[in-house]
């Protein structure tokens, strides 16, 4: 029989298909996002909004999926002035010093610090970023705002990394800021070691040059029941204190009611172009300038990035990076004339405080290797 209609021609059969193929891939997605396969969720449904750009479901899975493998403080970061200037003002030193210098930026984000050194005058910029999304993005930020020709975004760890395959050869400025409010939660100390021994001239210029943490004794019930829990609405809920944290959370201290109980007073220094992660402790003797409960530590740091130039997170500064703070499990009573012993220790990566009873200050040492 003849088709009598012009839609009697047409094969109902391949759209048919072409649905059940975007059912299947919207499940997909849902089933990576529940897996907390954030990333992989992103890409299915980026590759339903290749066939359909307007299919919300896709839109909102994706967005769903990159909030949560893109950190917020992304955007928080991006409006720190002060930070933007500081970095800026450094770059702009470091570059006009040498045009011709291979500059690598660390940890590139969005792009900006990338961008800055070519504004400035680097004339050859590699900005490597790990997580696939932001370096997708950087990508894009970098073409939008015209610095393509001088800035190549490599969407891997800096740790993976090899000369000539990344890098056309080694960098003789290194830019960074993988800090955290207690400078060493990114990885800092080990990823500039590997860059120093892989991927830096080895006169090259390191940005920060020198990073040092502060700590101050604090009383504050407030930041105190951020992280511990008693007796509440008739129950006694403690037990739930096995899940409080055991090192720092960041926290606007001049947000929380507190005292400060002792002068602020340095715990590690890091000299950039030779520290590696090494863990290492320190015992401090810390005298209380006003009696009190001690419930926290809060520390901070203040990095050299060149020579006279330097950037911190101290109380008081609205720094996006906050204040680290480290709540005692118990709190302990301080009072003036009586000295209290502070034990610090880093992995290399995390700062921690205790307060050991009759433990005698000593010299910063070597954590024994059943420590590690």
């Amino acid at each position: 029989m003849e088709p009598t209609h012009e839609s009697d021609l047409m094969d109902p059969v391949p759209e048919i298909h072409a649905d059940l193929e975007l059912a299947e891939f919207l499940r997909w997605g849902r089933d990576l996002h529940h897996q907390g396969r954030y990333e992989d969720a992103a890409k299915a449904y980026e590759l339903i909004l290749g066939l359909d750009r307007d299919n919300e479901e896709a839109r909102i899975g994706r967005n769903r999926a990159v909030r949560r493998a893109v950190p917020r403080w992304h955007w928080e970061m991006l409006h720190d002035e002060e930070r933007a200037e500081i970095y800026d003002r450094a770059i702009r030193r470091a570059v006009a010093s040498d045009p011709g210098s291979l500059v690598l930026d660390i940890g590139a984000g969005s792009g900006l610090l990338a961008m800055m050194a070519a504004r400035a005058g680097a004339r050859q910029v590699v900005a490597c970023e790990g997580q696939p999304a932001v370096a997708e993005t950087a990508s894009r930020v970098v073409r939008v705002a015209g610095y393509d020709d001088a800035v190549t975004v490599v969407s891997k760890l800096s740790t993976r990394m090899t000369v000539p395959e990344d890098l056309p050869r080694r960098a003789d400025l290194l830019v960074t800021e993988i800090v955290d409010c207690g400078l060493l939660g990114e990885g800092i100390l080990g990823t500039i070691a590997h860059a120093r021994e892989h991927l830096l001239t080895r006169d090259a210029t390191i940005m920060p040059s020198r990073g040092r943490i502060i700590a101050q004794l604090i009383e504050s019930e407030p930041l105190h029941r951020k992280n511990h829990v008693g007796k509440l609405y008739g129950f006694d809920l403690a037990p739930f204190n096995r899940l409080s944290t055991l090192e720092y959370f960041d926290s606007r201290l001049h947000r929380h009611e507190h005292r400060t109980l002792s002068d602020p007073l340095p715990v590690f220094d890091f000299d950039f172009h030779t520290a590696d992660a090494t863990p290492r402790s320190t015992e401090l003797l810390v005298h209380p300038t006003a009696a009190g409960k001690l419930h926290a530590i809060a520390f901070w740091f203040e990095m050299e990035l060149l020579p006279g130039i330097t950037i911190d997170n101290a109380p008081g500064h609205d720094s996006h990076w906050k204040q680290a703070i480290q709540c005692l499990p118990v709190p302990v009573h301080v009072q003036p004339g009586e000295p209290v012993v502070l034990d610090a220790a880093h992995d290399g990566e995390c700062v921690r405080f205790t307060v050991p009873a009759g433990t005698a200050p000593g010299q910063e040492r070597d954590v024994p290797e059943a420590a590690r």
